[in-house]
């Protein structure tokens, strides 16, 4: 016979059920701030900004904000990370890679850019998983792999037939940072450096091309965009695309697990499309949408552990 539910066990259960509608909340806030990022970025280069126009405003203001924190923890050994790892990081995963990225948004449209870096990061993350981090990558995964890749070349057949060469090449680019944005993913989990730690020190260290940028006439062009303009990059690039989603993901994983939140940066790529379609009118041809849909096809086969 079944042993009658206790109310402590119903308790349980509730908890359990509420914290795990929770994580799935701060998972889709996370994947809905990093698509809000990628079209503040094209509207952005649309508006008149240049790629080193957004970059200060993705990490001047959380640089500035998390100064204190790493001028508490440590700024010797940047918080225990160390000055190496530090300045690795923030080559594949801080400014350098953000404005790689950046430029290639002049020269492909929204679907391209939020689709093939996305996915590369996926692909490259499953092959340093095997080979650096030495993991058993399951059948699905690489199957998955496999349909992503032959997603990308339905997006690349359209630069190539219908964009030209400069499509080709904005491609190409966020095929780089998306191995970039993997390198950076690999070497946090091999190092066992949290994903918060290294957004604070990346934003941090990227503070010392602040007088670079004031010495090439910068903050005179954010002057002559407007207020409101730079407002709105303010809130996309250095809040919603970096702190808030940053802290909405790692809660998602504190409360699902990273097995589950690894499904978040899967939907990026749609909400992206979608938001880009509704806010800066990018509605996805009919090659991109195709694409997206084979993709997000690969990452659900890339997700599964089996």
């Amino acid at each position: 016979m079944n042993e009658p539910t206790s109310g402590a066990d119903i308790l349980s259960r509730k908890s359990d059920a509420k914290a795990a509608l929770l994580g799935v909340a701060c998972g889709l806030g996370a994947a809905l701030f990093w698509a809000l990022g990628f079209v503040a970025t094209r509207h952005g280069l649309k508006a008149g900004f240049t790629p080193a126009d957004l970059l200060m405003h993705r990490f001047l203001w959380s640089g500035l904000a998390f100064l204190p924190v790493v001028v508490r923890a440590g700024l010797g050994n940047l918080c225990g990370i160390g000055w190496g790892r530090g300045l690795a990081l923030m080559v594949l995963g801080g400014p350098v890679m953000s404005l790689i990225s950046y430029t290639g948004f002049l020269l492909v449209p929204l679907g391209h850019g939020s689709v093939i870096q996305p996915s590369c990061a996926t692909l490259g993350g499953l092959f340093l998983a095997a080979v650096l981090l030495k993991e058993r990558i399951s059948l699905s995964r690489a199957l998955g792999a496999v349909v992503i890749v032959g997603g990308l070349a339905v997006i690349g057949a359209e630069s190539i037939g219908h964009i030209g060469q400069s499509g080709v090449q904005g491609d190409l680019i966020f095929v780089l940072t998306g191995f970039m944005f993997a390198g950076f993913g690999a070497l946090l989990r091999y190092w066992r450096v949290s994903a918060f730690s290294a957004a604070t020190v990346i934003s941090v260290l990227s503070l010392v091309l602040l007088p670079i940028y004031a010495a090439s006439g910068g903050f005179g062009r954010l002057a002559a965009i407007g207020l409101a303009e730079n407002a709105l990059q303010a809130l996309g690039q250095g809040i919603l695309a970096g702190p808030a989603a940053l802290y909405l993901f790692a809660r998602s994983v504190g409360l699902v697990g990273v097995a589950r939140a690894a499904v978040v940066p899967a939907i990026v790529p749609a909400l992206t499309v979608l938001a880009g379609w509704l806010l800066i009118g990018e509605p996805p041809t009919v090659l991109q949408a195709a694409g997206l849909v084979t993709v997000l096809t690969g990452f659900y086969l890339a997700q599964r552990q089996r």
